[in-house]
């Protein structure tokens, strides 16, 4: 071989070996920079207004922004918003959005685009049409002011604009915010800390999204769900691993850096592991719920579905998902234990499983037998066990039950089903809301009863309603509690859903990650992974 050649191939070689040592850091902050998650559940319906999923509404936060956000003390903040004000006589509010505002289509947040978010949330959400009975007219003044005119005073209008968690009112275009709120949205562009990378869902598989780079964080620290939303990681990658031991297994071997949910039994097994800690994001927990179908035979009778409350107790269906009473609470006040409104007004027989009690209530009833369809999530850890719980309880009471079992998402489609059992409809399910959706009578969506305007399940009571509105009208602590217990007696009369006691379960992450925010909600903001 020729001198010349030898020098060719050292050098080539040399050029080889400095690409090489030049990949291996950029691979690494490559692998540094993208967080891993397995989420509670897979991402399939991403329209947030649509559903109130969590997963959807984790989905949303991620790509989408709020005007204002509930803090870390339970203070509503602005967020989108830079300054408001409201008229002396409380019916004329002004709000100005920050500067710097844009979606990821590079186009500028408007008032406009405002307006018709809030209309298309408002139509929907709970907490967004008791708001919306109070608003005359909202205005476009210019391009970052827009006002709201109402036709009486409202303590709701903080409250609802900064509300945390499902439906939440997410700002999105104009254009995607003007489709009805009963169709799912097509486009997924708003103006949120990062971008949904369409192009790389895969549903049953991941779900990506990336930094967006013309994000204007607040200046203020992260609190709760306000504050500055900084973004630290350039890539965000759900991953769909359904097996509670296969994610387990992944998050010890450093396939993964956080599991939002895992099953209560591994716990123990995870805290000896030392590249393992645990987070509690949310201290105030969720609250388990047995939602009635009122449009059909059994539960359109209010006498049958007021039989459960004495047919179920809490301390089953907590036992058989979480085990350790260390991650449940058993609680017979409606609204969260712990907090303001908490009662047990008329709860003292309730909840204890007395048989004798529930099947002479379906006796007076005159319960003929329908079969009860109860939706039953098989893939979720959180409510798995709880179906065959109510199914067996339903069964020593009298009732006949069809348990049909499905994965979550099956649930969350059909739950929006109006038609009859037997032609592909349903009967109840259960699920969770996560505790700051259930503090009050106007936020807690179940207790919406405006017929076809209430959420999936449809109940129509104008006395719940009107106790609501007072509620909503009502800005005195002491009278505010005094009309929660009212409505606690009338959901015992007209049963919307049936509370099945509080838990919590922390989420475990590796040691190398941090800056996680104490939330009701999942957020990746402040995320770092070192």
């Amino acid at each position: 071989m020729s001198v010349t050649r030898m020098i060719k191939r050292s050098a080539i070689a040399a050029l080889l070996a400095g690409a090489a040592a030049l990949a291996a850091p950029l691979a690494v902050h490559a692998q540094q920079n993208t967080l891993r998650v397995v989420m509670h559940s897979d991402l399939k319906i991403v329209d947030p207004i649509w559903t109130t999923a969590y997963i959807t509404r984790n989905h949303g936060y991620m790509i989408y922004d709020t005007l204002f956000a509930m803090d870390g003390k339970g203070d509503i903040k602005p967020q989108m918003v830079d300054k408001y004000s409201v008229s002396a006589d409380n019916l004329n509010w002004t709000f100005t959005l920050r500067e710097g505002l844009f979606f990821h289509d590079d186009k500028p947040v408007t008032s406009e685009d405002v307006i018709a978010s809030l209309k298309r949330w408002g139509a929907k959400d709970s907490l967004g049409q008791k708001l919306m009975s109070f608003v005359k007219e909202w205005k476009a003044v210019d391009s970052r002011t827009f006002t709201a005119s109402l036709n009486a005073p409202t303590g709701l209008m903080l409250l609802a604009l900064g509300k945390p968690s499902s439906n939440v009112p997410f700002i999105m275009p104009k254009r995607i915010a003007d489709t009805s709120p009963n169709e799912q949205i097509k486009e997924y562009i708003g103006s949120g800390p990062f971008v949904f990378k369409v192009d790389e869902w895969k549903p049953g598989d991941k779900t990506v999204y990336l930094k967006f780079g013309k994000y204007k964080p607040r200046a203020e620290p992260p609190s709760g769900m306000a504050g500055g939303k900084v973004v630290k990681v350039d890539r965000v990658e759900w991953r769909a691993i359904p097996d509670a031991q296969t994610a387990a297994n992944a998050l010890a071997a450093g396939e993964v850096d956080i599991v939002e949910d895992t099953k209560s039994d591994l716990l123990p097994t995870l805290a000896k592991n030392a590249n393992l800690k645990f987070f509690d994001a949310n201290p105030l927990g969720n609250q388990y719920v047995f939602r009635f179908n009122v449009m059909h035979k059994p539960f359109d009778n209010p006498k049958i579905r007021q039989a459960l409350f004495y047919a179920f107790n809490q301390e089953d269906f907590l036992k058989a998902v979480h085990g350790d009473a260390k991650y449940y609470q058993v609680c017979k006040a409606l609204f969260i234990c712990g907090t303001p409104l908490a009662s047990t007004k008329g709860m003292e027989d309730k909840l204890e499983s007395n048989m004798k009690k529930a099947r002479e209530m379906l006796a007076e009833a005159k319960y003929d037998g329908t079969p009860v369809v109860l939706l039953h999530s098989t893939d979720l850890e959180v409510l798995t066990n709880l179906a065959p719980v109510a199914k067996s309880l339903m069964e020593r009471a009298g009732f006949k039950v069809d348990m049909q079992s499905m994965d979550w998402q099956s649930v969350v489609a059909r739950r929006a089903k109006k038609e009859a059992p037997s032609a592909g409809g349903w009967n109840a399910f259960m699920t969770s809301w996560v505790a700051a959706d259930v503090l009050n009578p106007v936020g807690t969506a179940f207790l919406n009863s405006s017929c076809d305007k209430a959420l999936f399940g449809w109940p129509c009571d104008e006395q719940l309603e009107k106790l609501r509105d007072q509620f909503a009208r009502e800005s005195d602590p002491v009278k505010q509690k005094a009309i929660a217990e009212q409505v606690q007696l009338r959901y015992l009369e007209y049963p919307t859903h049936v509370h099945l006691g509080q838990w919590k379960k922390p989420m475990v992450l590796r040691n190398n990650i941090s800056g996680n925010v104490v939330a009701p909600v999942v957020a990746f903001w402040n995320v770092e992974k070192k």
